[in-house]
């Protein structure tokens, strides 16, 4: 109890004595908070597949994606997500409807994929006016998946592969 009296006077004290020090006669200010180094945000001009996950079983696989994009409308939007095996096939797309302008990040499910638990596969997004993102996730069912980076002309041949969107409902 004692401890915390002195505490208490010396909070009440310190300012005080410590103004009388300054020889400008301002009010003295506090230290400014040394800044902090944040990670980098997300770039917003780009879309990104942020997470995959899976459910079902052996060739029967459905893929929960959650996407970030900057949709804007028809004009700018995130038309389709696509699991594709390493060598660059086209194993599944899913088909966007619709932008998401006021739902950020947003997740869709599609399937059924036709793979083994163990067998590798990357998940890429698709812009209307962009192409394919570089942001990808890559991994398999039975190990799950991670954030990597593609080459900007992998498989860029499946753009033209059916299925495509017929239009943006809005």
């Amino acid at each position: 109890m004692r401890f915390q009296h002195i505490v208490f006077y010396w909070s009440l004290v310190l300012p005080v004595v410590m103004s009388g020090c300054d020889s400008s006669d301002q009010p003295l200010q506090p230290e400014e908070t040394p800044e902090i180094n944040e990670p980098e945000a997300a770039d917003s001009t780009v879309l990104e597949v942020v997470s995959v996950t899976t459910s079902g079983t052996e060739n029967q696989y459905t893929f929960h994606v959650e996407i970030k994009s900057p949709d804007k409308g028809c004009d700018q939007y995130a038309d389709w997500w696509e699991v594709i095996d390493t060598s660059g096939k086209l194993l599944y797309r899913r088909v966007l409807l619709h932008s998401h302008v006021n739902e950020q990040p947003f997740q869709r499910s599609g399937g059924p994929v036709a793979i083994s638990s163990d067998r590798e596969v990357l998940v890429r997004g698709h812009m209307n006016n962009q192409s394919y993102s570089l942001k990808v996730m890559r991994g398999s069912p039975g190990s799950g998946f991670v954030r990597d980076t593609l080459a900007a002309d992998f498989a860029m041949g499946l753009e033209k592969e059916d299925p495509l969107p017929e239009d943006c409902d809005f």
